[in-house]
């Protein structure tokens, strides 16, 4: 759901010749909800008419490309890597023309900006435009002017954009709330109008006739000031508050945290408006049942912690931030959302528990225990024969999940058998973010050692700790899966932790077990589950164009692994077991041969 909010923008000259204020808001898009409303103020600064443009290119740098950026990123993230971006534009142009210092040949800019996300919102800050919040009544002032008042310093700033090599930004977060009125000005406005004068104009009520809409609020505040003789350029942005978005990862947290843990279900016991229908799965963590929407009368499922997990703080945050990762990969609409199970939001919760999409169907790990182990014949009689376009299909199908959730900054992290579903509708699905990392995952999810083993590239096995996983981890993960379901084994054997001896030596092609695997599909796998990362597929989108491509433009065979790749203590042994030969060899020729 998005924000009804409604936005008002009056700005004025007054008595200046250029009016070098700029002020802009921008809605999210039906698929960018989860990054919410943006909304900035400039005012600029300069003496040779370039205070517009620094304010109007800052503003319109920041609102045009906030919600290009994954909706996974923090949202002071976000504004700081796009504000910097746009400081350091403006002071190599400052640079080239003259010099940042002043001069009629610069611009800089204050510049104000407000994001509105879930039940949060975001202030982003330099220079003296101003952010305010006015609730119940009172007007409180949100930001902090970084400018000097001296006799002889007319305000001098302290912080604008454009004005060094690197910007420094304050940051102030907090709750919204249906009602709130937020407003952005520029110093034309409260310059002139303090604190309680501003809030007497903004909670006046309308003339005969009048109204009270964002809009006219906007024109009082303006009309306010010009009636105060401003000196300066007068602008106001006013946010009316009539309606919040879906809940953000924070405010899911705080339900995570307050909400208790529903008991143990039965079939036929309700829990907000759903009927459980069955008992699907204990994993002693979590427990998974399906249930019945009483409003559309669908079928979902519904996640909650095992009643023995209730006091376990961080169990509670990791289930919050895969409920919450389920809703932004989801938000993506259409074809962005197809290989994943859609989460549910939820209102009105009285407990804290996740609800998906329900799909029947059956894992390729059912599948693959159904199919049994191929012989080097092909499979035994009343198995089930390979079926290769399905293994492609579903190969092509998990890649672009894959490669929509690298995209987000998203490592699932868990890619196996268990984790690929069929459903009945033919979808191919990828399961459980429950050890995905985004960036925003509590601390006891981004310091687990997460993942199966035998799915896990052997280099987080080196070394003491190993290298974290990142996306080129979850494209092994995918190779030995396809690996797997072709050849009925694991390429490198069932693999212990840290057990990298099994890793020393090249995986045989499935199609030596089992003669229906192409060989160009054996070079796509091979090139997959490669012990040197440097012949793998870099990117999942590369691995599923391989897929698509299949036989019309087939991959070279992969090049075998070096022995010094694949074991470097190799050379020392060899070299160990020369030298005891060697002397062995004189051992024996000095005890034993004549001289």
């Amino acid at each position: 759901m998005s924000f009804d909010v409604d936005i008002g923008h009056s700005s004025a000259s007054g008595p200046r010749e250029h009016n070098e204020d700029f002020a802009a808001a921008v809605r999210p898009a039906a698929h960018e909800v989860g990054r919410g409303l943006i909304a900035a103020v400039a005012d600029g600064v300069s003496t040779g008419g370039l205070g517009r443009e620094a304010a109007q290119t800052s503003v319109m740098a920041l609102v045009r490309d906030f919600h290009a950026a994954p909706a996974t990123w923090e949202t002071t993230v976000v504004l700081d890597r796009l504000i910097g971006a746009q400081n350091a534009w403006l002071f190599d142009h400052n640079r080239r023309r003259g010099g940042p210092g002043g001069d009629q040949q610069s611009g800089r800019t204050t510049l104000t900006a407000l994001a509105l996300q879930g039940h949060t919102w975001t202030v982003a800050h330099i220079g003296d435009t101003r952010a305010w919040l006015l609730r119940g009544g009172e007007l409180t002032q949100l930001t902090q002017d970084h400018a000097l008042d001296h006799i002889d310093l007319h305000s001098q700033l302290t912080r604008a954009v454009g004005l060094d090599q690197a910007v420094h930004v304050d940051y102030f977060q907090g709750e919204l709330q249906v009602g709130d009125l937020l407003l952005l000005t520029s110093d034309g406005v409260h310059g002139v109008l303090p604190r309680a004068k501003l809030q007497a104009v903004l909670t006046a009520a309308p003339a005969e006739g009048g109204s009270q809409d964002a809009q006219a609020l906007s024109v009082r505040v303006v009309e306010a000031a010009l009636a105060a003789r401003t000196p300066d350029n007068a602008t106001a942005l006013v946010l009316c508050v009539r309606g919040l978005a879906g809940w953000q990862l924070a405010d899911t947290r705080v339900g995570a945290a307050q909400l208790p843990v529903p008991a143990r279900l039965k079939v036929g016991d309700a829990l907000d408006g759903y009927t459980i229908t069955a008992a699907v799965a204990d994993t002693g963590v979590h427990r998974l049942y399906q249930a019945r929407d009483a409003a559309t009368r669908e079928l979902v499922a519904i996640k909650t912690l095992h009643e023995s997990r209730v006091s376990d703080a961080q169990e509670r945050e990791m289930l919050a931030h895969e409920a919450w990762l389920g809703l932004r990969v989801g938000e993506q609409g259409g074809a962005g959302s197809q290989g994943f199970v859609r989460v549910r939001e939820q209102r009105a919760a009285s407990a804290f528990y996740t609800v998906f999409d329900w799909h029947s169907g059956r894992t390729l790990e059912q599948l693959l225990a159904q199919r049994g182990s191929p012989s080097a014949g092909g499979p035994e009689v009343g198995e089930p024969a390979l079926d290769i376009p399905e293994v492609v299909r579903a190969g092509l199908a998990v890649a672009r999940a894959l490669g929509r959730l690298h995209r987000l900054g998203v490592i699932h992290r868990d890619v196996k058998p268990g984790n690929l579903h069929l459903g009945e509708d033919g979808q191919w699905r990828l399961l459980d973010l429950g050890v995905a990392v985004s960036g925003r995952e509590p601390e006891a999810v981004r310091a687990l050692h997460a993942g199966t083993p035998s799915y896990m590239n052997p280099e987080q096995w080196e070394g003491d700790h190993g290298q974290p996983a990142s996306a080129g981890s979850d494209l092994f993960a995918l190779g030995v899966t396809l690996y797997q379901w072709l050849a009925g084994r694991l390429p490198y054997g069932e693999i212990e932790p840290w057990q990298t001896a099994r890793y020393r030596r090249d995986p045989t092609a499935p199609s030596r077990l089992c003669p229906q695997v192409p060989i160009w599909l054996d070079h796509v796998v091979l090139k997959a589950v490669a012990r040197d990362p440097r012949a793998r597929f870099e990117t999942a989108e590369e691995f599923a164009l391989a897929l698509e491509r299949g036989a019309s433009r087939p991959l070279h065979a992969p090049s075998a692994t070096p022995l010094v790749r694949r074991d470097p203590a190799a050379l020392w042994k060899v070299a160990l077991a020369i030298s005891v030969a060697f002397n062995l060899l004189l051992v024996i020729w000095l005890l034993f041969l004549p001289r």
